[in-house]
């Protein structure tokens, strides 16, 4: 009998695996850089998004603007929204449009192209050969994506210093109250905690 030590084995069982095996890897979809300029928002890696979902960006920022009902335009590789949104908002609606324009619904991947059948839209996937129409997900309530979370980072704008000194910037229905900062600077904060429409934070530092 022939003895084999570890390497041996361990080349003999790679030598015969099949050339391509599914490691259950599924697409991460990069995440959205925000910050909050003035009343607009800049979605600073908006083109590394629309390049990662291999679909036309203006489709996908159209689709952006209708969802959240406010106007916006491509400048370079970044997109303006006309208005404050939070990044959990954005991803949120990015994730829907992944969803339903992008992912096979079989194996997971975005490896897929649209194609026109008639006045149908069909999503065909280029790595298992599935395809299914596509169906343009419901709009989301905006109940169902708050605009705070506790422990997730915003930029935000301190328009005006309560009695205590604290900064006060607000966000969709939100107050937020952070020490330590001025008004009229633009800060990144992390929320620490969310009492009602009240929320505090501390200054985040990179």
């Amino acid at each position: 009998m022939t003895d084999y030590d570890y390497e041996s084995l361990l080349k003999r069982a790679k030598s015969n695996l099949p050339e391509h095996t599914n490691d259950g890897e599924r697409f991460q979809m990069p995440e959205p850089d925000l910050f909050i300029e003035g009343k607009t928002t800049v979605f600073r890696n908006f083109s590394d998004v629309a390049e990662s979902f291999r679909r036309d960006p203006e489709a996908i920022l159209a689709y952006l603007l209708r969802e959240m009902g406010t106007a916006g335009s491509l400048d370079g590789r970044r997109a303006i929204l006309k208005s404050k949104i939070g990044t959990e908002q954005v991803k949120a609606r990015l994730k829907s449009y992944l969803t339903a324009y992008v992912l096979c619904s079989e194996c997971g991947k975005p490896d897929s192209k649209l194609v026109k059948d008639g006045r149908v839209l069909i999503l065909e996937c280029e790595a298992c050969g599935a395809h299914r129409p596509v169906k343009v997900p419901r709009a989301i309530a905006a109940a169902e994506i708050p605009a705070l979370v506790v422990g997730n980072t915003y930029d935000v704008l301190i328009q005006d210093l309560g009695k205590k000194g604290d900064g006060i910037a607000k966000l969709d229905k939100y107050i937020i109250f952070v020490p330590g900062t001025s008004k009229g600077s633009t800060v990144k904060i992390k929320i620490t905690n969310i009492s009602g429409t009240s929320a505090f934070a501390q200054v985040v530092t990179e």
